[in-house]
């Protein structure tokens, strides 16, 4: 069976209506890179009737690079020369941009991020020339502008600055996020399966980025063991993965923050402190910039976040920080060393090794995704749980840990869980649970009178494990259980 367009629906349904207007727009759209933002785009104009297309990948280079990467793609889209003269300034690039919006094409602009560059800025101010003149004429222009970022922080200053030439000059915004559960699961039924072990470790590796997925599909392991499709992904010549953390990811830091990345994709909820004594261990020199490197990375590059103690107000100076993508930090944290070292150690024993490294990850991995689905769930209304917070942040209290907090405000009720990749674990750690909630709700006397819930969570759980389970007082639920109905 052939690769499909899988979930964004609504992100199509905007778009569409967008491209049906049959006026001038100047739409803007983010997200990660290898999110599908370019795909969607070319989806909502396959299904938008008869609408031409150019489509440049603006590079981090000089002007003389971006003006070639528009000369050829001049060529690929067979744009005539006598209509369209090639550009030989930032000026008359905006032009050409203009010139092709009144002829009724749609020009795509991928990683427009990079105008915000010194030797770069420049276009948009000639650009904001040419959006001004389309827009006084709206009605009359057929073609639209679609700027595309991958990253945020850039493209917004771009568009969103009061002082940046483009301020408020764009029609609509999109946000591309992760694919939702429902959407992954389709991927799953159709191409491989709903195992629960699947379903984990490749959400672990690729969360909702549907690049992915289609790579490991059209490496035929999408379906296949774990170790295949480590093989075939990340250790040989031609994997498709194996170079793509340092290409699209790690390329713009220009090694500057590699070692706080690294750090906390190996110690996922480490402090402030603990990341600044590590920069002074490994690298004196730039100890006294590791606030800086962490607000960048939290800031303009969204790699970061910084989670507060668990009820803890919004301006607390406490903070513990994690890796907000998955494959970002399963390269950092078990992949890239082993990868690395390809060609000075057999391949069996470095796939090995760095399979035993992303299941160290799943457990974390696994508290996410529950929380998740949880979210999910109770916005289509699915299952027994209505939840309207989820406790999100670290536990202040070294005797105090708990995997999922689920809150449902009209009906009273808050929800514990413990998350464990091995149910086993979860007939053990019962008790300590039970202490775990005693201490919450005696810090957080608020809830001492609503009803009180205890669960056991686990990818997969057999009929006598459960048993077991509810016999140490726990409720057992496992990832079949929370993909019911999506």
């Amino acid at each position: 069976m052939s690769w499909g367009f899988y979930g964004r629906s609504r992100e199509l349904a905007d778009l569409d209506a967008m491209l049906r207007r049959g006026r001038w727009f100047f739409a803007r759209i983010t997200g990660r890179r290898r999110i599908g933002k370019t795909t969607l785009v070319q989806r909502a104009l396959a299904t938008a009737g008869q609408r031409r297309i150019f489509y440049v990948q603006i590079p981090d280079s000089a002007p003389a690079g971006v003006l070639s990467a528009a000369h050829d793609a001049m060529e690929t889209f067979e744009l005539p020369e006598d209509r369209f003269p090639r550009p030989d300034s930032l000026l008359a690039l905006a032009r050409t941009v203009e010139r092709l919006v009144e002829s009724g094409y749609v020009v795509a602009l991928d990683e427009f991020q990079y105008f915000s560059r010194k030797h770069l800025f420049e276009f948009t101010s000639h650009l904001q020339a040419r959006v001004d003149a389309l827009s006084a004429r709206a009605d009359k222009v057929p073609g639209g502008l679609i700027v595309l970022g991958s990253i945020h922080a850039e493209l917004v200053a771009l568009l969103d600055d009061r002082d940046a030439p483009l301020y408020n000059r764009t029609t609509d915004q999109l946000e591309l996020k992760h694919l939702d559960t429902s959407s992954i699961l389709k991927i799953l039924d159709t191409h491989a399966d709903r195992d629960p072990a699947r379903w984990l470790f490749l959400w672990n590796l690729f969360e909702g980025v549907p690049k992915f997925y289609r790579d490991a599909f059209e490496q035929d392991v999408l379906s296949a063991n774990r170790a295949t499709l480590l093989t075939q992904m990340f250790f040989r010549s031609s994997s498709p993965l194996r170079t793509e953390a340092e290409n699209w990811f790690l390329s713009e830091l220009r090694g500057r923050y590699d070692v706080v990345l690294k750090y906390v994709a190996r110690h996922p909820g480490c402090s402030h402190n603990d990341i600044q004594a590590y920069v002074r261990e490994v690298s004196p020199s730039t100890a006294e910039q590791a606030g800086g490197y962490l607000k960048i990375l939290i800031d303009r590059y969204q790699m970061l976040e910084r989670r507060l103690p668990v009820l803890a107000k919004s301006d607390a100076r406490r903070g513990r920080y994690y890796l907000r993508d998955n494959f970002l930090r399963s390269w950092l944290a078990a992949l890239h060393n082993p990868v690395s070292a390809i060609n000075f150690r057999p391949e069996a024993l470095l796939v090995q090794q760095a399979d035993e490294r992303l299941a160290d990850l799943e457990g974390h991995a696994l508290e996410r995704l529950v929380a998740q689905l949880y979210e999910e769930r109770s916005r289509l209304g699915l299952g027994d749980f209505g939840l309207t917070q989820r406790i999100d942040g670290y536990w202040d209290r070294r005797d105090t840990e708990i995997d999922l907090v689920a809150i449902n405000e009209q009906e009273r009720v808050i929800r514990f869980g413990s998350c464990k990749r091995n149910p086993e674990r979860l007939v053990r750690e019962a008790v300590t649970l039970r202490g775990h909630v005693d201490r919450f709700l005696h810090a957080h006397r608020g809830y001492r009178d609503w009803r009180i819930e205890q669960f056991g969570i686990a990818p997969s759980i057999d009929a006598e494990r459960r048993t077991q389970i509810q016999q140490a007082g726990l409720t057992p639920q496992d990832l079949t259980d929370l993909a019911q109905g999506l």
